[in-house]
C-alpha cells in the first residue's frame, strides 16, 4: 500500500499545482488592468491581511483568489514531500514488488545506499527535482512579503507551470511507483560506482541549485507579466538567486572531488557533458547575480537581469535534457528511453521558447534604469557578465556540437583540449575583470584614482611573477598565469577592507571577499595541480620501491578482503617522505549485484598536496599495476571553491539581516 500512497499523494501534488496555476492566473488576470503600464513601481492600494501579506484592495475577487493561492502552494509542497518520503520508505524496506526498487537497490547494499539510492536513478531523481521544486515555491508563498502582491501570485502562477510539466512527466512517462509483477527474489542492485557518501550529498545540493534558479527565472516571469521590473522585484529575487548559486557552488565542488577520488583517473575536471551541465548553469547563475544586485541597489542593468534568468534556468533545462534524455552514456546519465528525452524536449521547448517570446514581448515595457559611466563598478560587472556569457556559449557550443553532429551521422569528439584552448585564457581574463570591480566606484570612476587603488595588486602580481620564474623556471604559459593572477586576485580581494574599521564592516561585504579570494585560492590549485603533478604507471612485484615526487613507496604486499556487498584485493603501499612514514590501501573491488569491478583509491592528504594510489589488475608473472600521483596543493581547488560558496552564505546572512534591521527601524519609526 506505500506505493499506492505514495502515487496517490503525486496525483494530489499535480491536481494542486494545476489548481495554482489557474488561481493563480485568474488573480492576475483580474488585476492587470490596474497594474502599471511602465516599468517603474506604480502605487497601488493595498491593506494588511491577518497574516502579516500585503493584499490589494483594487479588485475584491482577485483579492479572494489571492488568498487562496499561497495555502495551495504549501498543500502542493506537503503532497510532494509525501509522495518523496514514501519512496524512501520503499527503498530502506527494499520492496521488490516496485520496478524502481527492483532495478536500483538489494536487499543486501547498506542502509545509507538504500536512502540514498532513492534518487540514484532517473524516476527518483525526477520525483526529488519536482519534489524540491514544491517546497521552494512554498517557500516563497510563506516567506515572501517584498514584492508587489500581482508580481507575486504571477510567480506562483510561474512556478506551478514548471511543475505542472515535471509532475505531467513524472505521471505518464517515469512512474516512480509502477508494481512489478511477479516481483524478483533479489534486486539489481545500484551502480558501485554511485554507491558513495557523497551521492546522499552531491545531487540533492545541485537540486537545490537548479530548483532555486527556477524560482529566479518565475520571479522574472512574473514580473515582466505585471510590468514590474524594479529595484523591488531585484531586492525580492536576489536572496534566491544567492542561495540557488551557493547549493550550485557546493554541489560542483562536491562532485569534482567525488569524481576525483571515485573514478581513480587522477584528474579532477574532465569537461564530460554532465559535468558541463552543472557548469553552464552556475555561469549563468553568477552573471544573473551581478546583475540582479547592480539592478537592486544601483537601479540599473533592468533587461540584462530579466535576460539572464531566462538564460540560467535555460542552462539547467538543457542539463536536466542531457542528463534524462537516454543521449548520453555517463555515470551521471539517468534515462535511456528515447520516449522521455522528447518528452524532457517538449518541455524544455514549451518553458525556453515561452519565456523567450513573453520577453520579447515585453522587454519594451522595460526601461533602461539608470546611466553609468564605462569606467565604474557597474561597467566592470556588464563586462564581467559579457565574458561570462561568452564563456558560456563555448562551454555549451562544445557540448552540444558532438550530439548535433551524431545525429547528423557523424561522430566528433570535444574533450579537454578544445575547452582549455578555448575557455582557459577568457577564464583567465575574466578573473582580472573581477578583481577590478570592487576597486571601482558606483556611477562614475575615474582613471589616475582607480589605477592608485591597483597599484597593491598590481605589485603583487609583479612579485609573483618573479617568484614562480625563479622556483619553476619551465613551467608552461597557462599555469604561470595561472598562479601570477591567483596573487593579484587575492591581493586585490582583500583591498575592499584597506582602511575600513573591520567591525563596522557589512557582513554581506565580508562575504564578497572571501568569495573572490576563494576564487584566487582555487585558480592557484589549478595551476598547480597543472603545473607540477607528478606521476608513475608501474608493474610492481611485492617488494619492490617506486619513487614519486618526494615519496618513496614500497609495496609491501596484498590481502583478500570483505565488505557488506563486495569483495577486494587490497594493497598495502608504505611511503616515506623524510622521517615520515605513510600507509595507504587502495583497493580493486568486486560487487556482484550489479556485477561490476572498481578501483577504490587511497589518497593521502598532506599540508602541501596530495599522494594518489590506485591498484590495478596483476598479470601471469605476479606483477601489479599502481598508478601513482604527487599533486602539490591540490586541495586550494576544493577549498576554493567552499570559500567561494562560504563567501556567498556570509553575503546572504548580511542582506537579510540588514533588510530586516531596516524594516524594524520603518516600523518603530511609524510607531
Amino acid at each position: 500500500m506505500i506505493a499506492e500512497a505514495g502515487l496517490a499523494a503525486l496525483w494530489l501534488a499535480a491536481a494542486f499545482s494545476l489548481l495554482q496555476l489557474i488561481v493563480g492566473a485568474s488573480a492576475v488576470r483580474h488585476w492587470l488592468p490596474a497594474a502599471p503600464t511602465g516599468a517603474v513601481e506604480g502605487p497601488h492600494h493595498e491593506t494588511v491581511s491577518p497574516t502579516g501579506y500585503s493584499v490589494s484592495t483594487d479588485e475584491p475577487a482577485a483579492s479572494e483568489l489571492a488568498r487562496l493561492v499561497r495555502p495551495i502552494a504549501i498543500a502542493q509542497a506537503v503532497f510532494a514531500c509525501a509522495a518523496f518520503l514514501l519512496l524512501i520508505q520503499l527503498f530502506l524496506r527494499t520492496d521488490l514488488s516496485v520496478e524502481l526498487v527492483a532495478a536500483n537497490s538489494h536487499s543486501m547494499k547498506p542502509w545509507l545506499y538504500k536512502f540514498a539510492g532513492a534518487w540514484g536513478n532517473h524516476e527518483g531523481s525526477m520525483l526529488l527535482w519536482v519534489t524540491v521544486l514544491a517546497v521552494a515555491g512554498a517557500a516563497v508563498a510563506i516567506l515572501e512579503r517584498r514584492l508587489d502582491e500581482r508580481t507575486l501570485l504571477a510567480t506562483l502562477a510561474a512556478q506551478a507551470t514548471i511543475g505542472l510539466g515535471f509532475y505531467a512527466f513524472l505521471l505518464f512517462a517515469s512512474n516512480p511507483f509502477r508494481r512489478l509483477v511477479p516481483a524478483p527474489m533479489e534486486g539489481n542492485g545500484l551502480n558501485p560506482l554511485l554507491q558513495d557518501p557523497g551521492l546522499a550529498f552531491h545531487p540533492p545540493t545541485l537540486y537545490f541549485g537548479y530548483v532555486g534558479i527556477s524560482i529566479a527565472f518565475s520571479f522574472a516571469v512574473g514580473a515582466l507579466i505585471t510590468r514590474d521590473v524594479g529595484p523591488a522585484f531585484a531586492r525580492a529575487m536576489r536572496p534566491w538567486v544567492l542561495a540557488a548559486w551557493i547549493f550550485l557552488t557546493v554541489g560542483i565542488t562536491a562532485g569534482s572531488y567525488w569524481a576525483y577520488y571515485e573514478l581513480g583517473w587522477g584528474g579532477w575536471w574532465f569537461w564530460d557533458p554532465v559535468e558541463n551541465a552543472s557548469l553552464m548553469p552556475w555561469l549563468a547563475a553568477t552573471a544573473l547575480l551581478h546583475s540582479v544586485t547592480v539592478l537592486a541597489t544601483r537601479d540599473s542593468l533592468r533587461a540584462w537581469t530579466v535576460m539572464l534568468a531566462v538564460v540560467a534556468f535555460s542552462m539547467s533545462m538543457i542539463g536536466t535534457f542531457l542528463v534524462r534524455s537516454g543521449i548520453l552514456t555517463s555515470v551521471h546519465a539517468f534515462a535511456v528511453d528515447p520516449r522521455r528525452g522528447a518528452f524532457i524536449l517538449i518541455l524544455l521547448a514549451l518553458y525556453i521558447g515561452g519565456a523567450l517570446t513573453l520577453f520579447g514581448l515585453r522587454v519594451g515595457t522595460v526601461k533602461e534604469g539608470s546611466q553609468f559611466e564605462p569606467v565604474s563598478r557597474e561597467g566592470a560587472l556588464v563586462l564581467n557578465n559579457l565574458l561570462l556569457t561568452v564563456l558560456l556559449g563555448l562551454v555549451l557550443i562544445g557540448t552540444l556540437y558532438p550530439l548535433v553532429t551524431e545525429s547528423l551521422g557523424v561522430k566528433v569528439s570535444v574533450g579537454p583540449p578544445y575547452f582549455n584552448t578555448a575557455a582557459g585564457p577568457l577564464a583567465l581574463l575574466l578573473v582580472v575583470a573581477m578583481a577590478m570591480g570592487p576597486l571601482l566606484r558606483w556611477r562614475r570612476d575615474r582613471l589616475k584614482e582607480a589605477a592608485r587603488r591597483l597599484i597593491l595588486p598590481a605589485a603583487a602580481t609583479l612579485a609573483a611573477v618573479a617568484l614562480v620564474v625563479i622556483l619553476a623556471p619551465g613551467i608552461g604559459i597557462l599555469p604561470l598565469l595561472g598562479l601570477v593572477l591567483a596573487f593579484g586576485v587575492g591581493a586585490a580581494s582583500v583591498a575592499p577592507l584597506w582602511k575600513r574599521n573591520l567591525r563596522r564592516t557589512p557582513l554581506f561585504l565580508y562575504g564578497m571577499v572571501i568569495a573572490h579570494l576563494g576564487i584566487a585560492v582555487s585558480l592557484a590549485g589549478m595551476a598547480c595541480e597543472s603545473a607540477f603533478t607528478k606521476e608513475k604507471l608501474v608493474a610492481a612485484r611485492v617488494g619492490e620501491t617506486i619513487a614519486v615526487g618526494p615519496y618513496q613507496i614500497r609495496f609491501a604486499g596484498v590481502e583478500p578482503i570483505a565488505g557488506p556487498n563486495w569483495t577486494a584485493v587490497e594493497a598495502r603501499l608504505e611511503a616515506r617522505r623524510g622521517g615520515r612514514l605513510l600507509v595507504l590501501h587502495p583497493q580493486s573491488r568486486m560487487f556482484s549485484a550489479p556485477p561490476t569491478e572498481t578501483n577504490e583509491t587511497a589518497i593521502e592528504t598532506v599540508l602541501d598536496g596530495q599522494l594518489y594510489t590506485v591498484l590495478g589488475k596483476s598479470d601471469e608473472s605476479g606483477r601489479w599495476q599502481l598508478r601513482l600521483w604527487w599533486k602539490p596543493f591540490v586541495t586550494l581547488i576544493w577549498l576554493g571553491g567552499f570559500l567561494v560558496a562560504l563567501g556567498g552564505f556570509l553575503a546572504l546572512v548580511g542582506r537579510l539581516w540588514r533588510e530586516r534591521r531596516t524594516r524594524r527601524q520603518v516600523v518603530e519609526a511609524r510607531a
